[in-house]
């Protein structure tokens, strides 16, 4: 690959697990565009007080919301010229933020990302693509999962691709098609109960290993309704909130044994997808590294688990959201109606130039 002839991009993700922001800077080869090479990474942890924010927001006014919005906005700019300055970076053509979700209820056709590109592309002096699931469910779709695009073009060498992210999704591809799915929560909810035992999440699966599964309530999860519906689907945190909470809740057990019994559910879930014995999937997303998840699945499928390196595990949807902003640069077609259910394939996302 030649680094003169590429576009150089850098892609920002920011998960609902509440990680942190994952910036990832990439050149794509514009001879052939699905040829690419990461240059630099790097993920930002939001402190104590930016994780609070996030984790409220669902609940705030439409007034605080817009408040947050500019915050969040100049927060994402400062993380941006920092990390510029940190790589030494002489060139960025844009920028392609996928934002931070708030709100994500496409059957009442709604989806909110705060991190507005204006604010953005003004602060950094850089053109900017963000917003790229508000058209998606403008078009009946769910405006999600959007990474599959990147999956189908980029990683094409794996019929399924699942990243184990706040949520679960999949890939799978098919004679030259696509189809992908939320299939459940994953970190959003095992987050949330190791921070009731002390602990930001739960570290190499060591504490679920330590849990015993409660079928009763492992049972319960199984049956919930989302999981009988057929793609497209997809999942917000409101999800968490009033179908998986109330259920983990009601059950006065012990947060390890909560732990256990929900990777037992999510691997459950997972397992239902990936069935090929010849075929292998690629697992990325910071659930990978959760080791009691990962033995649990593999001894409830043959398909062959590809754990790649640390970072494509760690960036690769903020490549995607790279690729998908490049897409949206040149006006191809970078959302697909198999994928989220829109009335047709197109161009999405918003693009903001200095």
């Amino acid at each position: 690959m030649s680094f003169d002839n590429c576009h150089y991009v850098l892609g920002l993700m920011s998960g609902t697990s509440l990680d942190g922001l994952d910036l990832c800077y990439v050149c794509f080869d514009k001879s052939n565009e699905y040829k690419f090479k990461i240059l630099h990474t790097k993920t930002i942890t939001y402190d104590s007080g930016w994780g609070k924010k996030l984790k409220e927001s669902i609940f705030l006014c439409k007034k605080n919301l817009k408040i947050l919005n500019i915050e969040y906005s100049n927060l994402i700019s400062v993380y941006i010229n920092e990390f510029i300055k940190e790589f030494s970076i002489a060139r960025v053509d844009f920028v392609s933020s996928h934002g931070h979700t708030i709100f994500h209820e496409p059957n009442k056709g709604v989806t909110f990302q705060i991190g507005d590109g204006k604010i953005i592309s003004e602060k950094t002096q850089i053109n900017v693509v963000s917003n790229f699931r508000v058209q998606d469910v403008q078009y009946k779709g769910q405006g999600a999962p959007l990474v599959p695009i990147g999956d189908l073009i980029l990683f094409k060498d794996y019929k399924y691709c699942i990243n184990l992210g706040g949520f679960s999704n999949i890939s799978i591809k098919n004679n030259g098609n696509i189809k992908a799915f939320d299939i459940c929560p994953v970190n959003t909810v095992l987050n949330y109960y190791s921070n009731k035992l002390g602990h930001s999440c739960d570290v190499n699966g060591q504490l679920s290993k330590k849990g015993n599964i409660n079928l009763e309530l492992l049972d319960k999860l199984n049956k919930i309704n989302f999981y009988k519906k057929i793609g497209p689907k997809s999942l917000g945190i409101e999800f968490v909130k009033s179908e998986v909470l109330p259920i983990t809740n009601s059950y006065y057990l012990d947060p390890k044994d909560i732990l256990k019994t929900y990777i037992e559910h999510i691997t459950d879930q997972i397992s239902k997808f990936i069935s090929d014995n010849n075929e292998k999937v690629l697992m990325t997303g910071g659930g990978v590294y959760n080791r009691t998840l990962i033995n649990s699945l593999k001894k409830k499928t043959k398909t062959k688990l590809i754990i790649p390196k640390k970072e494509t595990i760690d960036y690769k949807e903020a490549l995607i959201f790279a690729f998908i902003g490049l897409l949206k640069i040149k006006g191809e077609i970078n959302c697909l109606k198999s994928v989220t259910g829109a009335i047709k394939n197109h161009s999405s996302g918003e693009i903001f130039r200095i």
